[in-house]
């Protein structure tokens, strides 16, 4: 059975990387092509989120190099790389293909894996997600952020696998069900789960960066890590609402105690330090709390203004 494939590769400022990436995925394709695994029409689908560099440029000629196999979008600005795999996902959807696999820019995720999601596509599977082995090409910040992230969703009710990552396939009833979600800040690694498709699981190992740097810094993931909780858990809510009951009843305990001291042993409470103390912890929580609240409202704000995801520029097919 021959599947017709599409890999997209969100790019931002990758003119280092760009033409080795796309060289080494086409052979790839014909490698797998030549097992008669995929049809021969299936190409690769570039999006360029708004870069300040010549990656555009270095599109358009692997475009004229490569001919139909080489598609790709432009942004008139950057918009982040969710929506630029979101882009990526409904455009080959568009185009047509049986199946989709994601894939950094970089090329740090084993390419040959690639073989392995179709295999398992043609097994019956509907969303086959890479899973890393391990986090050794990570920095000691990032590596322990990034799993106190994944256990902090799964205590949250959001089941996603630790070290899984946004190189994925999906096929095309995957990218259907996507289409009808129109939420401006949707979490795919979180969406992908929650739908519920048949979905299987390839471990990966990941590679240094050859050239460049990593586009991700500590405000990027930390903003990608709030929208996954925000947009698929209301348990910090729920949390809120907890410590307020509890809170609540404290101050209520704390009462009966300084009214039994004042009248049952006839002495004022002492405990300034204590008092101040107090006060500024609930003080602090009260400002987390809002924080978490804010972020919410920050949510229901983007949604409900329903602006475009992301505007395109330019289109190659």
């Amino acid at each position: 059975m021959k599947s017709r494939l599409a890999i997209i590769i969100p790019c931002y400022n990758e003119e280092l990387v760009l033409k080795s990436t796309v060289d080494t995925l086409i052979k790839v394709l014909d490698d797998i092509i030549a097992k008669e695994k995929i049809t021969s029409d299936s190409y690769i689908y570039l999006v360029d989120d708004g870069s300040k560099d010549s990656t555009w440029n270095i599109i358009e000629d692997l475009h004229n190099t490569y001919g139909e196999r080489i598609k790709g979008t432009k942004f008139i600005r950057n918009y982040g790389n969710q929506k630029a795999l979101i882009a990526g996902l409904l455009s080959v959807n568009e185009i047509g293909c049986d199946c989709v696999v994601s894939i950094d820019a970089d090329l740090q995720q084993d390419e040959n894996a690639i073989e392995v999601f179709v295999d398992e596509f043609h097994k019956g599977a509907d969303i086959v997600s890479g899973i890393r082995n391990d986090r050794k090409t990570d920095s000691f910040f990032k590596k322990y952020t990034a799993l106190c992230f994944y256990k902090l969703m799964n205590i949250l009710g959001v089941k996603i696998p630790p070290n899984h990552s946004d190189f994925r396939l999906v096929s095309k009833r995957g990218l259907d069900i996507l289409s009808k979600y129109e939420e401006e800040g949707l979490f795919l690694r979180g969406f992908f789960h929650e739908i519920g498709l048949k979905t299987s699981y390839v471990h990966f190992n990941v590679k240094p960066r050859a050239l460049g740097s990593s586009k991700f810094n500590f405000f990027s993931l930390t903003s990608l890590a709030l929208n996954g909780i925000t947009a698929f858990s209301i348990v910090p809510l729920r949390i809120i609402a907890a410590c307020g009951v509890i809170t609540m009843l404290g101050s209520f305990l704390l009462a009966l105690e300084v009214i039994a001291e004042k009248y049952l042993f006839h002495s004022t409470p002492s405990g300034f330090a204590t008092l101040v103390i107090l006060l500024a912890f609930f003080g602090g929580l009260q400002i987390f709390c809002l924080g978490i609240i804010g972020e919410y409202l920050g949510q229901i704000f983007n949604e409900v203004k329903a602006r475009p995801r992301y505007i395109k520029d330019i289109e190659l097919f």
